[in-house]
């Protein structure tokens, strides 16, 4: 299948890479659990590109976390278009944690996969620190709050995919993430330009310790601003 205008413009001259996990997707992942048979027609505008608009949210050589990658969604996409970052897939199941590898050594890309759950102790002391985790259709606010947030370092960022009632989930969350270490949030768009339904992406900063007592006192607010946004 030939790829969209969008995502030469998504990939540049990595789109060639691009293709071929489409193809390995298409060739592999209704036989393996990876995505829905009606998923395979729209592999590149509701997958692929939906997953790779997202790299503009993530800063230079950035160190990430993709918790439940499941096919490589959106962590393959990103670490194709963006080979600054140092990339992690994080699946729990033993076949996909399988695909994600087989994938990775078929790609050449210098991404690290590992077995394990996001909650765990010994996956949070192999992985704390990190500059991003992003998570695509893994659960509800509260529990990617508490899974996600301690594997980031004061200032990193929590990227959750999500769709139309984004806003909606965060805000009843709310409290649940702030316990977790999160700030307030906000709901981003991406990829308006080349997409005709732009990706929903929640972004919540994890904090320190002292800044969430701040901010449960009604301390000020940062803005994207102040975070060299």
């Amino acid at each position: 299948m030939k790829p969209p205008e969008a995502a030469r413009q998504v990939f540049g001259d990595r789109l060639e890479l691009a293709e071929k996990f489409a193809e390995l997707l298409r060739e592999h992942g209704i036989q393996r659990g990876l995505i829905g048979p009606r998923e395979v027609d729209r592999l590149w505008e509701r997958h692929l590109l939906n997953s790779a608009v997202v790299a503009e949210l993530l800063p230079p050589n950035s160190r990430v976390v993709d918790v439940g990658s499941g096919a490589g969604l959106p962590g393959i996409p990103l670490a194709i278009v963006r080979p600054d970052i140092e990339m992690v897939l994080l699946e729990p199941m033993a076949r996909r944690v399988a695909w994600l590898e087989e994938a990775v050594t078929e790609l050449g890309l210098d991404v690290e996969v590992v077995r394990g759950r996001a909650e765990e102790g010994p996956v949070r002391d192999e992985l704390a620190g990190q500059d991003v985790v992003t998570a695509r259709a893994v659960a509800p606010m509260e529990r990617l709050a508490k899974w996600c947030l301690p594997l980031l370092r004061s200032g990193g960022q929590l990227l959750a995919m999500k769709g139309q009632s984004a806003q909606e989930e965060l805000d009843r969350d709310q409290k649940a993430i702030r316990a977790a270490g999160g700030g307030r949030g906000e709901v981003i768009s991406c990829g308006g330009e080349v997409l005709s339904v732009p990706t929903t992406v929640v972004l919540i900063e994890r904090v320190a310790a002292q800044d969430a007592v701040k901010r449960r006192r009604g301390g000020k607010r940062r803005t994207r601003k102040d975070r060299g946004r």
